[in-house]
C-alpha cells in the first residue's frame, strides 16, 4: 500500500522550495520553537545525545538554549545539503574556541539509528512532501525510550487569505495542512508511543498587505496542485493588496493573520515481535528488547 501523501500538496514544488528555501529562520520558527523548549520541563530523564534537525529553517537561536538546557549532551546537527555551510556556520565551533574540544560540540551528520534519545524538529513536517517516510526515519534515529519534540502548522493557518482568495474566486493561496490528530495516527503508525500532540493559534498583525506578503514569502511557497500555473503580474498583486486592505484590516488599521500552530512529542517503545511462523527481528531490536526484559 502507498504512503498517503499530506491533502493537495505538490510533491515536486515541495523540492523545489527545499532546494530554494533562504538559509535563515523566519521570526515565527524561532517563536515557536522558543515556546517549545519549554515543553522539555516536562521531560523527567535528560537526553545523553539529541538531534536537532534542520535548524537552519527551524530556528537556529532555539540550539543555544537547548544546549544550555543539557551542557553534557552530545549534539547531532542534520541539516539539507543545501544549508549546510550556513548550519556550520551558525552551530559549528572553531578549532582555537575550547568548545570545539568538548564532547558536546556540535557533530554534523545524519544520527546514526538508535544513537539519539531526542530528536528536534520544529516547523517542518508541514512541508514535507512524504511526511511519514520522515517520521519513520526520525524514529529509526532514535534510541528506545528516547523522544520526539517537533512542531508545524495546522489547517486553521491563514484561514483569513484563504478566506479571500475564495471570495476573489481565486485558486487556493496554499495547500491544505494536517490535523493534529492525524499528526497523532501517524505517529503510532510510525512506531511512537504515547503521542502528546496540541496546538494553539497565533495571531501576527502587519502594518500593510505589502508587509504581510513579505513575511509569507519567507515562511514558504504556495504547494497546491492547482495553484496558479504562472507568475502574477504586478496589477494582480496591486489588486491582492487592495483587497486584503478593505476586507482583512482589523480596527487598529492592521492586517491580521491567523498562524495555527501544533506541538508534538512522542516516544519510542520498546520493540516488539509479531508472532509469525518465521518472524525475522534486526540485532538493534534484539538487544532493545532484551535490555527491557
Amino acid at each position: 500500500m502507498t504512503e498517503p501523501l499530506p491533502p493537495t500538496l505538490d510533491p515536486v514544488a515541495a523540492a523545489r522550495w527545499q532546494a530554494v528555501a533562504p538559509a535563515q529562520s523566519p521570526w515565527l520558527h524561532e517563536e515557536v520553537a522558543r515556546r517549545m523548549q519549554e515543553r522539555l520541563q516536562w521531560m523527567r530523564q535528560p537526553p545523553s545525545a539529541w538531534c536537532h534537525w534542520e535548524p537552519v529553517r527551524g530556528g537556529l537561536e532555539v540550539h543555544a538554549l537547548i544546549a544550555e538546557r543539557y551542557p553534557q549532551a552530545a549534539c547531532t546537527v542534520y541539516e539539507a545539503p543545501e544549508r549546510l555551510a550556513a548550519a556550520q556556520a551558525a552551530l559549528g565551533s572553531k578549532w582555537w574556541s575550547p568548545a570545539h574540544w568538548r564532547a558536546s560540540a556540535a557533530r554534523f551528520a545524519e544520527p546514526e539509528p538508535t544513537s539519539v534519545q531526542m530528536l528536534w524538529a520544529n516547523m517542518l513536517l508541514h512541508m514535507a512532501p512524504a511526511p511519514q517516510a520522515l517520521l519513520a526515519r526520525w524514529q529509526r534515529a532514535i534510541a528506545t525510550d528516547g523522544f520526539l519534540m517537533f512542531s508545524c502548522l495546522g489547517p486553521d493557518t491563514l484561514r483569513e487569505l484563504r478566506w479571500l482568495y475564495q471570495a476573489l474566486d481565486c485558486p487556493p493561496c496554499g495547500h491544505e495542512l494536517t490535523d493534529m490528530h492525524d499528526w497523532g495516527d501517524m505517529l503510532v503508525q510510525s512506531g511512537f508511543a504515547e503521542p502528546v500532540v496540541d496546538m494553539e493559534r497565533i495571531t501576527l498583525t502587519f502594518a500593510s498587505a505589502a508587509r504581510a506578503l513579505q513575511e509569507l514569502r519567507g515562511l514558504g511557497i504556495n504547494l497546491h496542485p492547482q495553484r496558479f500555473a504562472g507568475l502574477r503580474t504586478p496589477a494582480w498583486r496591486a489588486r491582492l493588496e487592495q483587497a486584503m486592505t478593505e476586507r482583512l484590516m482589523d480596527s487598529d488599521g492592521q492586517i491580521a493573520l491567523t498562524f495555527e500552530v501544533i506541538y508534538g512529542h512522542a516516544f519510542k517503545a520498546a520493540p516488539r515481535a509479531k508472532v509469525q511462523a518465521s518472524t525475522s527481528v534486526s540485532l538493534q531490536d534484539m538487544r532493545a528488547m532484551l535490555r527491557e526484559r
